[in-house]
C-alpha cells in the first residue's frame, strides 16, 4: 500500500481508502441490502482497505451503522476511520452532538480523523474549529481536517484553528481538476493531504479522455479505471477514496497502487482537459 504522512505528525495514512457514498442508501437509510454491504466492507478490510470513509450525512447515519458492523470483528487499532459533520451542526454544541452519534453508530470511542463536510457561512468559522480542536484533546478525534474548502477559505480555516488541519477532501479526478491548479499546491506547501473523492468519476468521461485513457490501459496492461487512480496517486499528498460494491472493482482499485506512471505519461494526463488537450 501506498501511504502518506500526515502534517505535524508521525502517523501515515493509506492513500487508497474505501468510499461508502449510497452504501446502505443516499439521503435516508435503504435496510434492503444491509448484509451485502456488512460483508463487502468486511471484505474489503481484508483485502487491505484499511482507510474507511464515511459521513453522518450518508443515508442518515446508516452508512456509519453498517461500517460500526463490519469493523466490530476487526482489531480497530488496525483501520482509520474517516468521518464528516454536516454543515447544519458545525455550532460548537451541534458538533459534539454530531460525534456523539458517528461514534455510537460506529461502535467505537474515537475516529481517527474528522472533517468539517461542507462549510457554512452561517457559522462562525473559529467556533467550528474551535469545538474541532476540542474534540481532538478530548480523544474522541486524532486528527482533523476539511472537505470542499477552496484555497482561501482554507487558509481562513487554518489561521483560526488551534489544532492542525491535515487533510482537505475535495472533487478531483481526470476531468473535474480545478483543484489541480491552486488548492493542491498550497495543500503540498503546506503538508496538508488532499483526499480526492469521486476519482473515478462515476465512468462518466468524455470519448477524448476515453481514448486517452485506453492507450495508456494497453501499455500499463491496466485498466482506464486503475489509469485514473494511478494519476492521482502519483501526485504529491494525494489520496483517493474510489467506492465500489463489487469485490473485483475493490481489487482492481487497490490495486493501482503498484501502477506507476512515467514524467511522460503523468504530463499526457496533466494536460488533458475536457474535450481535449490544454
Amino acid at each position: 500500500m501506498i501511504y502518506r504522512r500526515l502534517k505535524n505528525s508521525d502517523e501515515k495514512i493509506a492513500a487508497i481508502g474505501l468510499g461508502t457514498w449510497a452504501i446502505g442508501g443516499r439521503e435516508g437509510p435503504d435496510t434492503s441490502r444491509d448484509g451485502e454491504y456488512i460483508d463487502t466492507i468486511a471484505r474489503a478490510i481484508e483485502m487491505g482497505y484499511h482507510h474507511i470513509d464515511t459521513a453522518e450525512y450518508y443515508a442518515g447515519g446508516h452508512t456509519e451503522e453498517l461500517i460500526g458492523e463490519a469493523i466490530s470483528l476487526f482489531d480497530r487499532r488496525e483501520l482509520f476511520l474517516v468521518s464528516k459533520v454536516w454543515p447544519t451542526h458545525l455550532r460548537e454544541r451541534d458538533l459534539h452532538r454530531a460525534l456523539d452519534g458517528t461514534l455510537k453508530r460506529l461502535r467505537t470511542d474515537y475516529v481517527d480523523m474528522y472533517l468539517v463536510h461542507w462549510p457554512n457561512p452561517d457559522v462562525p468559522l473559529g467556533e467550528t474549529m474551535k469545538a474541532m480542536a476540542d474534540e481532538v484533546r478530548a480523544g474522541r478525534t486524532r486528527f482533523i481536517g476539511v472537505s470542499n474548502f477552496d484555497t482561501n477559505l482554507l487558509k481562513k480555516a487554518i489561521a483560526v484553528s488551534t489544532e492542525p488541519i491535515v487533510n482537505n477532501q475535495v472533487l478531483f479526478n481526470i476531468e473535474d481538476r480545478q483543484a489541480m491548479y491552486e488548492l493542491l499546491p498550497f495543500c503540498q506547501s503546506e503538508g496538508i493531504t488532499l483526499t480526492a473523492y469521486s476519482p473515478l468519476k462515476r465512468n462518466l468521461v468524455s470519448e477524448f479522455t476515453r481514448q486517452a485513457l485506453e492507450r495508456l490501459a494497453e501499455k500499463y496492461y491496466a485498466s482506464p479505471q486503475q489509469i485514473m487512480l494511478a494519476w492521482l496517486l502519483g501526485k504529491e499528498g494525494v489520496i483517493v477514496i474510489p467506492k465500489a460494491e463489487k469485490i473485483d472493482h475493490l481489487r482492481s482499485n487497490i490495486d493501482s497502487k503498484n501502477i506507476v506512471l512515467t514524467p511522460e505519461d503523468m504530463k499526457i494526463l496533466d494536460e488533458l482537459k475536457g474535450g481535449g488537450l490544454v
